[in-house]
């Protein structure tokens, strides 16, 4: 049976402080991986491990007071409490940056900004 969150029942807190009217949150790793080959052979042996990159983005309602206030290379956290009933789960990014953001308002429709930020690592 596949886990299930409901974005209605999880929150998304930045520095501590709740972030209203999240739309949704996402987010990927991403490792550098490098294949190792023994002399005189094509197959692989080993694989060594690089850099690791964490990136994501949070999409608000409009706008968010909390996000926007966040000017240059600040750093700050992003907790993500992911619930569905009695089905918990928690994801933590430390040491993020703030990379991006956009905003879209379209006719017969309410406007929406999405905070693009990179961090140091997810747990």
């Amino acid at each position: 049976m596949p886990t299930i969150f409901a974005a209605s029942e999880s929150t998304v807190l930045v520095d501590g402080e709740p972030v209203e009217g999240v739309q949704g949150i996402d987010y990927r790793t991403r490792h550098d991986r490098t294949n190792v080959y023994a002399l005189g052979s094509t197959e692989r042996v080993d694989v060594v491990s690089g850099a690791y990159e964490v990136q994501g983005r949070i999409r608000v309602v409009s706008a968010s007071a909390a996000l926007d206030a966040i000017v240059g290379d600040q750093l700050f956290q992003v907790i993500a409490n992911l619930r569905h009933g009695t089905t918990e789960s928690t994801v933590t990014f430390d040491d993020c940056t703030l990379t991006e953001k956009t905003f879209d308002l379209s006719v017969n429709g309410q406007g929406a900004a999405v905070y693009a930020f990179s961090a140091a690592r997810v747990r």
